[in-house]
């Protein structure tokens, strides 16, 4: 079976993300923001632009004062990320930017850039970049342009993929902007005929750390160079949970992300974070091979200690103390990520986007039109119930999100189903299903060698 996954990792849904932007637009699913889309252009898998091949990731030392914040403000980026992006309601069909989002429109500068390659790639985006595209021309080196495209670029694919696995719902579109400095993209589709909640969002968003992100790294022991109380940041990110309706077609999670921080010294701290972790209703053995077969693989591309470890901290991650048991069956989780270089731990991240399509779509498709029973349905929604818990008890991003003030609440709770449940002393029977997935949860297992 785990290779029809593969098999079915190259089918019409991955075909349809690396083909032309006009050819998707003809799936009527959705619609990109231009209004024209270069003939052949290809929307490329995540990343590709970049022609330099990864040459391995180590663990070489800190660098850009990397030893003085080991967490990175890691609490505070994901909250900054998850109110970065827009909180989002039932619409039925994709959009172009709201006239009262506020948002500027991309501004293409000279007639003879309307037609370069910048502008070419942008046209397969859901919407044109936070950035001013004439800013993201005088620094195309910049690692802070070459996140923002690749973020653009994995919500264009991942929404593009699902859009056509639904075949119902299409995705409503939107842009807002930042009254600090900055803004986002937030992709929604809800009530479709496979997927109950599916939200793929990205933000690029710069100014100075609120005081209450400053307390929250001052906890955790971190002193900070600040310049009249203030500590300029850059942080950037994609982030998804995609909420099937079928209780035999897992969740999904994902969210990579950039941050800068500049201190008082001119010093300029970097990093990455991210991951892609899986929740199923039930245990399909074959679907968690293949899961993490394929982000295994990503990983190995850049060194074969990657995995394990990203893979044992992903599990110690999304532990919910007060049940003593996992979210999910886990995947890969990273944070911190400053070394051995910007590039190669960027390339890193490029493949673990590359990832993402062919590690989940394939289980879509393969459950997507299961049967399955009231009970089983039932045992979903108590599992969601389990979701929610871990994201508003424990999530670092969510929790620093809710106590920031002014943050956008529908945003932060993106992740939460539509459904869930709660039911009092629920246990399941022994030896069955249930309780199959449970004994999982409670003790993680290695799905790959």
């Amino acid at each position: 079976m785990a290779m029809n996954l593969r098999w079915l990792s190259a089918g019409p849904c991955w075909r349809a993300v690396r083909g032309a932007c006009g050819e998707l637009r003809a799936y009527g699913m959705l619609r990109a923001w231009s209004p024209r889309c270069a003939a052949g252009r290809l929307c490329r898998p995540p990343g590709t632009a970049c022609g330099e091949q990864s040459r391995g990731l180590g663990y070489g030392p800190p660098v850009g004062g990397g030893s003085r914040l080991r967490t990175r403000l890691a609490a505070g980026l994901a909250g900054l990320v998850g109110l970065a992006a827009v909180a989002f309601g039932h619409v039925e069909r994709a959009e172009m930017v709201r006239k009262s989002s506020g948002a500027q429109s991309a501004s293409l500068g000279r007639p003879e850039e309307e037609d370069d390659e910048l502008a070419r790639r942008c046209r397969c985006f859901m919407a044109p970049p936070v950035t001013d595209l004439r800013e993201l021309r005088r620094r195309p080196d910049d690692m802070k342009t070459k996140m923002e495209l690749l973020i653009l670029e994995t919500q264009a694919q991942v929404c593009q993929a699902l859009a056509q696995v639904d075949g119902g719902a299409r995705f409503s579109v939107d842009r807002w902007e930042r009254k600090e400095g900055g803004g986002g993209i937030s992709c929604v589709l809800q009530d479709g005929h496979v997927f109950e909640k599916a939200g793929v969002s990205i933000s690029v968003v710069h100014g100075n750390l609120s005081e209450e992100a400053a307390k929250q790294m001052r906890s955790r022991g971190k002193l900070l160079k600040t310049k009249d109380g203030k500590l300029p940041f850059s942080a950037m990110g994609v982030s998804s949970v995609i909420h099937p309706k079928n209780p035999h077609t897992p969740t999904i999670h994902f969210n990579y992300r950039y941050f800068e921080v500049e201190e008082a010294d001119g010093n300029t701290l970097w990093w990455f974070g991210g991951g892609c972790d899986l929740t199923p209703t039930y245990l399909n053995q074959e679907d968690a091979v293949h899961f993490h077969r394929t982000l295994k693989e990503a990983c190995d591309q850049h060194g074969p200690d990657l995995y394990p470890k990203f893979k044992k901290w992903c599990d110690d991650y999304f532990f919910i103390a007060h049940r003593g048991e996992r979210r999910g069956i886990g995947g890969i989780f990273f944070d911190d990520l400053d070394s051995p270089s910007k590039e190669e731990v960027f390339r890193f991240v490029q493949s673990c986007t590359q990832a993402i399509i062919p590690s989940y779509v394939p289980l879509v498709k393969k459950h997507c039109n299961d049967s399955f029973t009231p009970q089983e349905k039932l045992w979903q929604q108590l599992r969601r119930g389990r979701y929610v818990e871990f994201n508003l008890l424990y999530d670092r991003g969510t929790k620093f999100g809710l106590f920031t003030p002014g943050s956008r609440i529908e945003s932060i709770l993106m992740s939460l189903p539509l459904t869930a449940r709660w039911e009092y002393m629920h246990s399941p029977s022994e030896n069955s299903k249930e309780a199959e997935i449970l004994e999982v949860l409670r003790h993680p297992r290695d799905w790959v060698p």
